[in-house]
């Protein structure tokens, strides 16, 4: 292994790695879900596939602020932060409006479906942090945790109005919305929260840097204040979520607040593990640990490759196993196909072995191309 190796190897944290890794792995649980036809709810083992996943968004934007938080800490000049951020965040929206997207549906009707997803989101968030991060970080980490808790309360402004502007769609409401007479924009991420998560995962960068004893202690109490608080506050229905559980709609459903847009419940249920799983794994060894580290050097490029990858092994297998409904692969995933063909679903066990598969191809690509990143120290493959 060589020192730029070995150097880049020691100034990473590897619990971040880790936990960014296993997010990764998640992730393509959902996303064979998509290609397998399987529906977001059902028996509790189709609820559990889905709700396993679900820590995959936050986590992923969250510590998308920290890594930019320890980068701007790397080169020691806001000014070559933000100009990273702004450039990297302007080509992650790109490829989300463009190759992502075809990755996801293998046509070309980008008219009839333009599809704004978690990439777009963080690419966003990418380019309001650029300017943000002049600012004091305690005050960057209060605006995203301002945005994060009160981002709710402005939910009944915003839907007040039967039929939301093109720009409160983008920034709050989702859905669709046409550019010019021909263009369809369907908006899955909105802005908001993501932008005070991205924000607030900036400020964690910081606990990152302090000793491990400190940063563990801290992961473990914000993040078990957050489990405890998102309990209180979905068994008392008081605030923080669109759709307020109550007592006669059973447990999976108190494990249900709303993704989309996401709720300060959703975010307080799914980063406050991901905060003490970052305090357990400081320390953590052994091959599974390594595994999953690969995947969490180079995330995004595994995010770029992982879809295309899932949507052809789909296809294979529908070649096989049926197919006459292979056509609905080529339909506009991952919101708007047509609906599922008869007998096409696929079992959970198939669900999984696709997903092991896949995963297993990417961790041998990420390996080497986690090399080739740290040998080359490229600015051009950091966008990657």
């Amino acid at each position: 292994m060589s020192t730029t190796v070995s150097r880049d190897a020691r100034s990473r944290i590897a619990s971040l790695d880790i936990v960014r890794g296993a997010v990764m792995v998640l992730m393509a649980i959902d996303h064979v879900r998509v290609f397998a036809g399987v529906p977001t709810s059902g028996t509790p083992g189709i609820f559990f596939t889905r709700w396993v996943t679900h820590f995959c968004a936050p986590a992923f934007v969250f510590l998308a602020g920290t890594a930019a938080y320890l980068y701007g800490v790397k080169v020691q000049s806001r000014t070559e932060l933000s100009k990273f951020l702004l450039v990297r965040g302007l080509w992650l929206v790109l490829l989300e409006l463009t190759l992502l997207r075809f990755g996801w549906t293998f046509n070309f009707d980008y008219a009839s479906f333009t599809f704004a997803g978690v990439i777009w989101a963080i690419g966003w968030s990418m380019v309001i942090l650029s300017a943000l991060v002049f600012l004091p970080t305690t005050v960057v980490t209060a605006i995203g945790i301002a945005i994060i808790v009160g981002h709710n309360a402005i939910a009944p402004l915003v839907y007040s109005n039967e039929s939301p502007s093109w720009l409160l769609r983008v920034l709050y409401a989702g859905g669709n919305f046409s550019v010019g007479p021909a263009i369809n924009v369907v908006v899955l991420y909105v802005l908001i929260p993501w932008v005070g998560v991205m924000a607030a995962g900036y400020g964690f960068g910081a606990i990152m840097k302090s000793s491990p004893e400190k940063r563990r202690r801290f992961c473990l109490t914000v993040g078990t204040a957050a489990i405890a608080l998102f309990i209180v506050l979905r068994a008392t229905g008081v605030y923080g979520d669109p759709r307020p559980w109550t007592s006669d709609m059973g447990v999976l459903p108190f494990l249900n607040p709303a993704k989309y847009p996401t709720s300060l419940l959703f975010l307080l249920m799914t980063l406050g593990p991901m905060l003490i799983a970052i305090a357990l794994l400081e320390n953590a060894r052994g091959r599974i640990a390594r595994w999953l580290g690969v995947f969490g050097q180079v995330p995004f490029f595994y995010y770029v490759l992982h879809i295309p990858l899932i949507h052809l092994t789909a296809l294979l297998i529908s070649l096989v196993r049926t197919p006459e409904s292979t056509g609905w692969l080529v339909a506009n995933h991952p919101m708007m196909p047509p609906e599922v063909p008869n007998g096409y679903q696929w079992s959970l066990p198939l669900l999984y072995l696709v997903t092991a598969i896949v995963v297993t191809v990417l961790y041998f690509v990420c390996r080497w191309y986690a090399r080739v990143k740290a040998e080359s120290g490229s600015w051009l493959l950091k966008l990657l």
